[in-house]
């Protein structure tokens, strides 16, 4: 079993920009109920499909499969539910981690969120000064919720 264990966090300035280049994503979601999510993402120019359910705020079991760029189209156009969630992705290295940053576009422009994958739930990670507050209890950023409740409906965008 694949297991997804990862910590997300908003971001308090565009630093990050300057680390890396994006890449853009656009993902959308077959299925977000609460046992499990069925997701298809075209990530520059590769697609796939995942499944992911839920283990813990931290932590998913998560299956992933690359899929033809074509097909992942069709299925984000017929399929999927709409709004289809757009965004630049960062990959920033630092330390022996790796960061990523979601600059989001279309119905969740203005949000910014930071996310890193660990080993275990309790690892200790440093974090770097451009990373904000910690989010990762909040249901409401969760990228299959992004679609749901897009963040141009949040009250007043507070984050």
């Amino acid at each position: 079993m694949a297991m997804e264990i990862e910590r997300k966090f908003l971001v308090r300035d565009n630093t990050y920009k300057l680390m890396a280049k994006p890449v853009l994503y656009q993902q959308g979601y077959v299925s977000t109920n609460v046992e499990g999510v069925v997701r298809v993402r075209i990530a520059g120019d590769k697609a796939y499909l995942t499944v992911k359910s839920f283990v813990s705020h931290k932590s998913r079991r998560e299956y992933e499969y690359e899929i033809p760029v074509t097909d992942a189209r069709e299925i984000l156009e017929a399929i999927c539910q709409k709004p289809i969630i757009e965004k630049n992705r960062y990959e920033i290295k630092f330390g022996n981690d790796i960061w990523i940053v979601d600059e989001f576009f279309g119905d969740n422009a203005g949000l910014i969120v930071a996310e890193i994958e660990l080993e275990t739930e309790d690892q200790q990670l440093i974090v770097p000064d451009w990373v904000g507050a910690e989010v990762t209890d909040d249901p409401r950023y969760l990228n299959a919720n992004l679609v749901v409740h897009p963040f141009v409906n949040w009250k007043n965008n507070k984050k």
